[in-house]
């Protein structure tokens, strides 16, 4: 390692020290190297073994290294969805002497995927409006933070399924200001404009590659953004006035955030002097409101809708057996250890790297939804269960497969579990997730 080499890190790995800095990154060595699917960026991106698990290593310039590295654990600090900052290199120098480029370390996001990699040969109208909806949702709580994006893509965005949604991370951070103060009604137009423009480019893009489904019109897709984050901003901070005798509206608005996901930290209450109107305003606004509670009632930390799916059935199974009125954490102990455990543990050893074990359970219970329309009656867990690993989940493909060697020029098809047999490549080899994070 020269001397010159300077590592900054976000905690102690001494695996940093043997990755082969002195050598570009274009270069580095393919037991080094592990092939998954990636977005488009200005920067060489490569994905890396370290200590057992895999980051994502991006050469830039020192300064900006430094930037990102400090605006990520800021953002991390500020509970906003983003990837995980591990270390920024700097001073790196080949074997001649001559200058590399510094390098910025994150971790990767398991599960998650760009968004190209959500498809496979025709990008579908529903999926790219979830995808621009997800996108909506995390740009609402970058700004909500004071958070200026500055380069609003979905190419600087990666993709987790959502009890099926999606659920939007930042990858790039790079152009981002944090302003403590709170944004402007400018600032926030502009990183708008910025969104639509680029979504615009990159669906038309897909459209020029033949890989937009006929009829699909890029610019109403773009514009969706606008509809989704102004409906939602309005929702989260906008004034609210009512007659002194209407207080329950009160009640009502905190309802109303918390079916979006949303909590109220402090809320601002002001009423006309002859005290007949009362109006109240959101001022301190925390995301993720059913994450905590699934979170404080069983340890699981899973995304915000699939919490919600799970809370659902957790109160299903208060009213099953007849235990509305008991303690909410020994019915969410018992659900766990009868419930959701037991399907998870249920999954064969060679089939759970497949889907995260929330989002497995969804669609268990999708499954047994439409089971039990088909055939007119409540079907049993236990049978729900065969039938969904059976008929589904043994069938279903991985998220990332590989077409062609693993180097930097790799194709990336990634198989969505809708994708029809006849439309899904054959020459494919699969990633298997466990050996990846």
């Amino acid at each position: 390692m020269p001397d010159s080499l300077t590592i900054t890190a976000s905690s102690i790995d001494a695996g940093l020290l043997s990755l082969p800095w002195s050598t570009g990154l274009a270069e580095w060595p393919s037991e080094t190297i592990v092939s998954l699917p990636k977005g488009i960026s200005r920067h060489l991106v490569r994905f890396a073994n370290l200590s057992g698990r895999v980051v994502a290593v991006k050469e830039t310039t020192a300064e900006m290294a430094r930037r990102e590295y400090e605006m990520l654990g800021s953002l991390v600090r500020l509970d906003v969805p983003c990837v995980e900052r591990v270390a920024a290199i700097e001073g790196r120098r080949d074997a001649k002497g001559d200058p590399l480029p510094a390098a910025l370390v994150t971790a990767h996001l398991r599960f998650s995927l760009p968004y190209r990699a959500l498809f496979t040969q025709v990008l579908r109208p529903d999926t790219a409006s979830r995808l621009v909806d997800a996108l909506a949702v995390l740009l609402v709580r970058l700004h909500t933070v004071g958070f200026f994006w500055g380069d609003v893509s979905l190419s600087n965005t990666l993709f987790r399924r959502d009890a099926g949604a999606f659920a939007a991370y930042l990858v790039d951070a790079e152009t981002g200001e944090l302003h403590e103060a709170g944004l402007t009604d400018g600032q926030r137009a502009h990183d708008l404009d910025i969104a639509r423009t680029n979504i615009a480019g990159e669906i038309m893009d897909l459209e020029a590659g033949g890989r937009l489904e006929g009829g699909v019109d890029a610019i109403a897709i773009a514009d969706g953004i606008m509809s989704s984050y102004h409906s939602l901003w309005a929702t989260l901070t906008e004034w609210e006035s009512f007659s002194s005798d209407e207080a329950w509206r009160i009640t009502e608005r905190v309802r109303r955030l918390n079916d979006l996901g949303f909590d109220i930290g402090e809320m601002s209450i002001h009423t006309t002097s002859d005290g007949t109107t009362v109006s109240i305003h959101p001022k301190v606004v925390d995301a993720g409101h059913h994450q905590r509670r699934l979170l404080r009632l069983t340890g699981l930390d899973v995304q915000e809708n699939q919490a919600r799916r799970l809370l659902n059935d957790m109160d299903e199974y208060s009213a099953r057996i007849s235990r509305l009125g008991s303690d909410e954490e020994m019915v969410a102990h018992e659900w766990l250890t009868r419930v959701f455990e037991p399907v998870v543990k249920a999954i064969p050893w060679d089939l759970r790297a497949k889907l995260e074990p929330a989002e497995l359970f969804h669609q268990v219970l999708d499954h047994r939804w439409f089971i039990s329309q088909a055939q007119g009656r409540s079907v049993p867990l236990a049978e729900v269960l065969a039938s969904y690993i059976d008929n589904v989940l043994r069938h279903r493909r991985d998220e990332a497969t590989v077409m062609g060697p693993p180097t930097e020029t790799t194709s990336l098809a990634v198989i969505d579990p809708d994708t029809p047999d006849d439309e899904v490549p054959t020459d494919t080899g699969t990633i298997d997730w466990r050996d990846l994070v």
